[in-house]
């Protein structure tokens, strides 16, 4: 149960929702492009992405055409941060959150 209450809480609060739009954004943004860039279907770009910014990369796609890979270097140099950031958030969140409810009980 603390699982949603957590989720609920980082959603209505103001800027978790801001970083969880922006991560939407960026995420967004690469599996578009790597959909027409690379002619990917939108599964395998939204991979891509997660294990791309996730910096765990499988090595199972990569960008085959120029544009491609000029498009991957500047993704992850504006996307990693934001989604290591992202992941740092909702950690540190969840964790003050699991405290607050250790201590009421």
């Amino acid at each position: 149960m603390i699982f949603f209450r957590t989720i609920v809480s980082f959603i209505l609060d103001k800027g978790y929702r801001d970083l969880l739009i922006t991560t939407f954004i960026v995420l967004s943004i690469g599996t578009i492009g790597y959909h027409y860039i690379e002619k990917w279907s939108w599964i395998d770009s939204i991979y891509f992405c997660i294990t791309t910014l996730s910096t765990v990369g499988y090595g199972d796609f990569t960008p085959k055409t120029d544009l491609g890979k000029i498009f991957t270097i500047f993704y992850i140099i504006i996307g990693i941060g934001i989604i290591l950031t992202f992941i740092n958030t909702i950690y540190h969140h969840y964790s003050s959150r699991l405290r607050k409810t250790k201590k009421e009980n």
